[in-house]
């Protein structure tokens, strides 16, 4: 499971023209799934992201997680971060098909509902168009594959 995580000012995702989630300060999540997922990594994944600290403090020190600084998430299903680029034209065997991954998507995003946090968010498998305003910026990228922490 990876996740591409950028700290926004301001984030929309619009579908066939249509805003069809839209959140102010917070997180964007592009989250991309693989064959070798599981529940229980959607779960870490998640906690990780919610306890990261890097909205700043009153010193302007990345010091905050993003439930102290009282932001929102986007989150976008995004296969292509498992693309495979050893070639000049992209391969994307290696993402999870929809009977996995929109399990797994749906079930990150109810972690997030569950603590509280108001979630927006894409459609899975939809052509959408995504705005955000950067903040920082701070883009972080976590990828469960390579995690070795708590395990």
């Amino acid at each position: 499971m990876r996740a591409v995580v950028t700290r926004v000012r301001s984030a929309s995702v619009t579908i066939h023209g249509v805003t069809h989630g839209k959140i102010g300060l917070g997180f964007l999540v592009l989250l991309g799934i693989g064959p070798e997922d599981t529940p229980e990594l959607c779960a870490r994944l998640a906690e990780k992201i919610v306890h990261v600290r890097v909205f700043p403090d009153e010193a302007g020190k990345m010091n905050r997680s993003i439930e102290q600084a009282g932001g929102a998430f986007l989150v976008v299903s995004q296969f292509t971060l498992y693309a495979d680029l050893r070639k000049r034209r992209p391969g994307f065997s290696h993402a999870a098909g929809p009977e996995l991954a929109q399990p797994l998507y749906e079930q990150f995003l109810e972690e997030l509902r569950s603590r509280h946090f108001l979630v927006e968010h894409g459609e899975f498998g939809a052509e959408m168009q995504v705005e955000s305003v950067n903040d920082g910026p701070v883009t972080l990228l976590f990828d469960m594959e390579k995690d070795t922490v708590s395990k």
